[in-house]
């Protein structure tokens, strides 16, 4: 686990002054991951929130070497620079230790990056890709993503006499990257800090493709006080909506926590704006069938980490 006094001692990844918006959890999770490593890191990060918001030309935020890549190809970019490393690396230009991390938000990791991402983890450079997931496209305006719950309102699928949000529910991002057997992926949650430092640390280390998969609440498209991202996001994790777990090697399952008592859906519904509509009467079978996917997964999720729902 991680040491809070080791950690008090390192550079920080962003510095002050950048311009995500108050209570946002990107940086939060950039901060709480880059903190996990001693060695140098090379970040590359798709068009998106943290793009646009840490690297106003001709500032920067961070405190790291630093790619832009377009909205589609984080993956692939560091992907080449990895391999350019590499190279220069055997032929002795180039001796310092560095570790290479891709980011994207969720629009362009669940979407628009899928392909990107998976050939990157079919082809095996020694990456950690961090999916950073505010659940829409909140740079352009808050539309659905393939990651955003059902439910949901957004401005492409509002609510209305003949609709309830998003009709459908996310993807399964994260069994998705485990299917490609990489050595280590995980979801993680900024409220849960040592957890997700010590996963990064654990993503770093590893000689091969990693993938870490963080819920980023947005105050703005989520609809809640921006004081409140850290509640939030526990919230997520108490109601099982969003499960702390680790996988090694594709096959070995490990649960990284377990709520002392499992909180209803509603809990975390009710405390944003946008599933407001979920809790009239006329929805409540929504509701309902929400419940239920939370309970089959983490029952699913359970047996497969070999304990106890």
């Amino acid at each position: 686990m991680a040491n809070l006094k080791e950690l008090n001692k390192r550079k920080e990844l962003l510095t002050g002054g950048h311009r995500m918006c108050a209570g946002c959890a990107s940086p939060i999770i950039i901060r709480q991951m880059g903190l996990s490593q001693e060695v140098p890191l090379v970040v590359g990060s798709a068009t998106g929130c943290l793009e646009v918001s840490t690297t106003p030309n001709p500032f920067t935020a961070w405190n790291s070497s630093f790619v832009h890549c377009a909205f589609e190809n984080s993956a692939a970019t560091v992907s080449g620079v990895e391999a350019a490393y590499r190279s220069l690396k055997r032929r002795g230009k180039v001796k310092d230790e560095l570790r290479f991390v891709a980011l994207g938000g969720d629009g362009g990791t669940y979407d628009i990056g899928l392909q990107s991402l998976s050939g990157m983890l079919e082809r095996g450079p020694r990456i950690l890709y961090l999916c950073y997931n505010n659940e829409a496209y909140m740079n352009t305006g808050v539309q659905r993503s393939g990651a955003t719950p059902m439910g949901t309102q957004t401005t492409t699928a509002p609510v209305g006499k003949e609709s309830i949000g998003k009709k459908q529910f996310p993807k399964d991002l994260t069994a998705i990257a485990v299917a490609h057997r990489i050595p280590f992926a995980a979801q993680a949650s900024p409220s849960h800090w040592n957890d997700l430092i010590t996963k990064s640390q654990k993503a770093l280390s590893v000689d091969g493709p990693a993938f870490m998969n963080v819920l980023s609440p947005c105050p703005l498209g989520w609809g809640y006080s921006s004081e409140k991202t850290i509640e939030i996001a526990k919230l997520a994790v108490d109601t099982c909506f969003w499960p702390l777990f680790e996988v090694e090697n594709g096959a070995t399952w490990k649960l990284s926590y377990k709520p002392a008592a499992k909180k209803p859906i509603t809990d975390y519904l009710k405390a944003q704006v946008r599933f407001r509509h979920l809790l009239r009467p006329e929805n409540t079978a929504v509701v309902e069938a929400i419940q239920k996917r939370v309970d089959d997964d983490w029952a699913a999720l359970c047996k497969r980490c070999g304990v106890e729902g």
